[in-house]
């Protein structure tokens, strides 16, 4: 499984014009599934996102997390995350997971977050989303489950 993790002050996902997720304080996540991705990668990924120290501590330095700072989550899924380009100008998508497979592992992230106690929005899977962050910092990383980088 893929991740682009923004910390953010805010973040809101809209469908059709109304708000599926909102939140203040915490990470805004796009959420990829690879074809080769199970359940150890979204116990991976979620136990890596909630305890990334990006948060300022007493002395600015980046020492706290997700947990620690009782932030929140705003999970999108972006299956694009998985494009390869590659060659031309046409990415490919062939290394994603179809929805059979990416739905229940995205589903399976979210709900880890939560068992973790990280309160998580959610935008809505396969569907065009709008969405809005305000990044802090900004402070962006990119996680792989299979650690390609």
């Amino acid at each position: 499984m893929r991740a682009v993790v923004q910390r953010v002050s805010e973040a809101s996902v809209s469908v059709d014009g109304k708000v599926t997720g909102a939140i203040a304080n915490g990470f805004c996540v796009l959420v990829g599934v690879g074809q080769q991705d199970a359940e150890t990668d979204a116990r991976w990924l979620a136990d890596k996102v909630c305890e990334l120290r990006i948060f300022e501590d007493e002395q600015g330095k980046m020492n706290r997390s997700l947990i620690e700072v009782k932030g929140a989550l705003l999970a999108i899924s972006q299956f694009t995350l998985f494009g390869d380009a590659r060659q031309g100008r046409r990415p490919a998508f062939i290394d994603a997971a179809p929805p059979a497979i990416a739905k229940p592992l995205y589903d399976r992230f979210c709900s880890i977050c939560r068992n973790r106690g990280v309160d998580v929005q959610e935008g809505v899977f396969r569907a065009t989303m709008q969405v809005r962050i305000v990044n802090e910092g900004p402070v962006t990383l990119l996680l792989d489950s299979k650690k390609v980088f």
